[in-house]
């Protein structure tokens, strides 16, 4: 499914937190990885500075995402630069889609480094985009040495709501999840005066054994209170990796809209959040 991974760099360290997220995956799902640099058009002059920081890069990304293969595993992992010029945020989406199986992996946000537009700044505007590749938003440290010498992503919070809607992410997260060896925690949230507690714990434990026929390890929680705020709360009490997510779930008119629950977790939480456009 995922045949490339894309990269926006701002030329900021911050921006640079997506790398070893970026490495992972690709090294273990045999993606290869695009960075990507977009110059604003009075920096057209600068192309052979973008061009000398991406390489390098490029180099060491290459370099960390081998090691994941370990002695004898794979051949080497592909790393592309490519610099676009115009609006960041239209020419990562005219650049995303061009592939359809791909992944967008950002940090959600970042700050002036070499470019003029930080890559944060723009993060929102791909997430609202209609495109329909999953972006993941890695929220914006300085790149630890440590992060490269092991595995990030072994455990996801996946929230649920019972809709067609919400459901839309399993496919996308059940694929890293087989390939990176990942735990998923499915989650639903219900309303203290929810009489549908029975209903809940089955369709919850119908998904676990669906994801368990393809060997995936899955587990699920119900839990009651403001939906956003839980699963924040909750990703942030069981140290998950990852939250992932469809962007759209059940109507206003249902008991909660998914929609608004992503863009609040995106703003509000702490953990990286793998969002799927519906």
């Amino acid at each position: 499914m995922y045949e490339r991974i894309i990269v926006p760099l701002d030329g900021s360290k911050l921006a640079e937190a997506a790398l070893p997220y970026a490495e992972e995956l690709a090294a273990k799902m045999d993606s290869y990885i695009s960075l990507l640099s977009i110059l604003v058009t009075d920096e057209v002059s600068e192309q052979q500075k973008y061009d000398a920081y991406l390489n390098k890069v490029a180099a060491v990304t290459r370099y960390h995402a081998q090691k994941y293969l370990g002695n004898g595993g794979g051949g080497e992992i592909k790393v592309l630069t490519v610099t676009r010029t115009g609006n960041p945020a239209e020419a990562i989406i005219e650049h995303a889609s061009k592939v359809p199986f791909q992944l967008i992996v950002m940090a959600s946000h970042g700050r002036s480094g070499l470019n003029r537009w930080a890559v944060g700044s723009v993060a929102d505007k791909i997430v609202r985009a209609d495109i329909s590749q999953p972006v993941m938003l890695i929220r914006a440290k300085e790149t630890r040495s440590d992060m490269r010498e092991k595995r990030i992503l072994k455990k996801a919070l996946v929230p649920l709501d019972g809709s067609p809607g919400s459901e839309a992410v399993i496919p996308y997260i059940s694929e890293i999840a087989a390939k990176l060896q990942m735990e998923l925690t499915l989650l639903q949230i219900a309303s203290a005066q929810d009489n549908r507690r029975g209903e809940i714990d089955k369709y919850l434990q119908d998904w676990c054994d669906h994801l368990g026929e393809e060997d995936i390890a899955a587990r699920y929680k119900v839990s009651a209170g403001s939906v956003a705020d839980e699963i924040i709360d909750i990703a942030d009490e069981f140290a998950f990796d990852l939250v992932a997510m469809s962007t759209r779930g059940k109507t206003a008119v249902n008991l909660w809209s998914l929609g608004s629950v992503a863009q609040k977790v995106f703003l509000g939480g702490n953990t990286p959040l793998l969002l799927v456009k519906q």
